[in-house]
């Protein structure tokens, strides 16, 4: 018999979470995901070092010797996701997601601003723009800046999304992808309710189930991307979702399991069930929002986890440059 991995992929486009190339190598996946948390984490590793200084000469030539560590750190952020996005697709056929900065979440025109700065650069490295999804948080502002970049051709993943009024919204920008957090969801109601939960029960096996018959029943083109899992239990349960990213330990652990793998979710069953449609304007946004406590801690915890994360990697980007400069000034 196939293992889940294998008999995962008949239903589900599997994507890998991860920074690190060598997982990819190994578990050979569609597509693939990044976020800044993941990037400082290979950032770090030190077979990745070499691409970390040549981002970091890159910006320092660009910006020249004037400009500080600090803002030489800054620009070869923004840099640094689009080097790792371009190593990754010389592995994967599919796409890759690099993420806009955390901290525009709520700055519609900074977020198409530095969505243009990130297609720009694979622009010039050959890149196709249908390899790659700019990721932006699925906040009422980043939706906004999505339905423009989506009507330039440029296609967006709307991630940090918890509720089904962030669904039904990026939904109608006509976004190609969104990534609703299993795990994230997950956490907070364990946290909240003090209860265990298993299987079906899961709530944020629930929510991505909510969020891939909605679009189905009604015909959205948009697709799910179920992330941030727990354990394989969650990912059983949403076989059949359009995509699911994956981290390399859980990728493994399905790889190494036998047994059936039933589909969980499908299309036409969606279209037979009875769901209300809402229309989700700014207003109703926000009221649906501010009932949703989940939603709400988690959207703000996300942003200020993945704003954290870039801090660090710019203060561990401007400590490398001070290494190097130090160690052959002229060679940066």
């Amino acid at each position: 018999m196939p293992n889940l991995l294998e008999q995962l992929r008949t239903y589900t486009t599997v994507v890998a979470d991860t920074g690190d190339i060598a997982a990819m190598e190994k578990f050979r996946p569609t597509d693939a995901t990044t976020n800044p948390s993941l990037i400082t984490a290979a950032s770090q590793m030190p077979q990745y070092q070499p691409i970390v200084d040549g981002v970091l000469t890159e910006a320092r030539k660009d910006l020249g010797d004037s400009a500080s560590d600090k803002d030489v750190a800054k620009r070869a952020f923004e840099r640094l996701a689009v080097a790792f996005g371009k190593k990754i697709l010389a592995i994967v056929p599919g796409r890759v997601s690099t993420e806009v900065d955390a901290r525009l979440s709520y700055d519609t025109d900074a977020t198409i601003a530095q969505a243009h700065a990130i297609i720009e650069q694979y622009d010039k490295a050959g890149v196709d723009r249908k390899h790659i999804l700019i990721k932006i948080a699925s906040t009422w502002e980043g939706i906004r800046a999505a339905e423009v970049l989506e009507k330039e051709g440029i296609h967006c993943n709307l991630t940090l999304l918890f509720g089904l009024h962030q669904a039904v919204a990026a939904a109608d920008a006509g976004v190609t992808l969104v990534s609703p957090f299993v795990g994230r969801i997950l956490d907070w109601y364990k946290k909240d309710t003090g209860k265990d939960y298993q299987g079906a029960d899961d709530p944020g096996v629930q929510s991505v189930t909510n969020v891939y018959d909605y679009y189905k029943k009604f015909g959205y083109h948009t697709q799910v991307m179920g992330a941030s899992f727990r354990n394989i239990g969650e990912i059983k349960e949403l076989a059949g979702c359009d995509l699911l990213t994956i981290s390399p330990q859980l990728l493994g652990e399905l790889e190494s399991t036998q047994g059936g793998l039933p589909r969980k979710l499908d299309p036409e069953t969606a279209k037979t069930l009875v769901i209300m449609k809402i229309d989700v304007d700014k207003e109703t946004f926000d009221k649906m929002h501010a009932a949703d406590r989940m939603a709400t801690d988690k959207l703000k915890e996300g942003i200020e986890g993945f704003s954290a994360a870039l801090v660090k990697l710019e203060t561990l980007l401007a400590k490398r440059l001070a290494e190097l400069e130090a160690r052959a000034p002229a060679a940066v």
